[in-house]
């Protein structure tokens, strides 16, 4: 029987959780627990290419884009998004546990195609809501992919970033027109109705995690920016299902 082995640990910043690097088998299976609770695997991230690929064709135009992505993980966010824009992009990818960039920088990044070897990609090391909580028309184009997605599992201060006051501040720091795209691992219709306050126009899609395999699935808001921004009103979101 194949079973999970740890191989790295390290307490995530800010809380008294731990997250882990594991491998199974003899193959090149990784996984990435919080308080042994598995939190993300190199099998299943159809979701996660997902997010990158659904805001670039969300974009006029993503190949000189400045994309901004909280949340590291496995790498498959970061690395769909260099897929898709051109050589004078610029994709940061903030990452709050430093572990968890040395893990993708070693052979848990294979899968993901080692993204943070690409000249375009860069590391901003900290809490993403500090990469864009105080700046104004800065990208164009910020993806979350942070915990489990509005319900936050490793920091409760993640929470902020799905809040209408985390909102309201990307939508501040994104350019006219610019995509805020959101992971989540399931529905949360409390925030949908906040993305539209905040002043954005929003659609949810589901997405296999596995790609085209598996009855899991996971979800994404794909939101535009509002010129100006309703703050006392909301517009309903569309959904629909890949």
């Amino acid at each position: 029987m194949n079973i999970w082995k740890q191989l790295d640990s390290a307490l995530v910043p800010g809380s008294q959780s731990t997250m882990s690097l594991h491998q199974r088998g003899e193959g090149k299976e990784y996984s990435i627990w919080v308080d042994g609770r598995q939190l993300m695997d190199n099998r299943a991230y159809g979701s996660e290419e997902a997010l990158a690929d659904l805001v670039c064709d969300s974009m006029d135009d993503c190949s000189t884009a400045r994309i901004l992505i909280g949340g590291l993980g496995m790498g498959f966010t970061l690395g769909a998004a260099l897929r898709r824009v051109g050589p004078g992009a610029q994709v940061i990818v903030a990452e709050l546990v430093p572990a968890v960039v040395r893990w993708n920088r070693g052979p848990a990044g294979e899968a993901s195609g080692y993204p943070l070897a690409d000249d375009r990609a860069e590391v901003f090391d900290g809490d993403v809501a500090d990469a864009f909580r105080d700046q104004r028309e800065t990208w164009d184009a910020i993806l979350l992919d942070v915990d489990n997605g509005p319900t936050g599992l490793t920091r409760s201060t993640n929470n902020w970033l799905y809040t209408w006051e985390g909102l309201e501040a990307a939508h501040r720091a994104l350019r006219p027109k610019g995509i805020l795209g959101v992971w989540s691992a399931a529905d949360d219709r409390g925030f949908t109705r906040r993305i539209a306050r905040a002043g954005f126009a929003a659609e949810t899609t589901t997405i296999r995690a596995r790609g085209n395999k598996g009855g899991r699935r996971h979800i994404v808001w794909i939101a535009t920016r509002a010129e100006r921004p309703p703050w006392n009103s909301g517009k309903k979101s569309k959904q629909r299902r890949t």
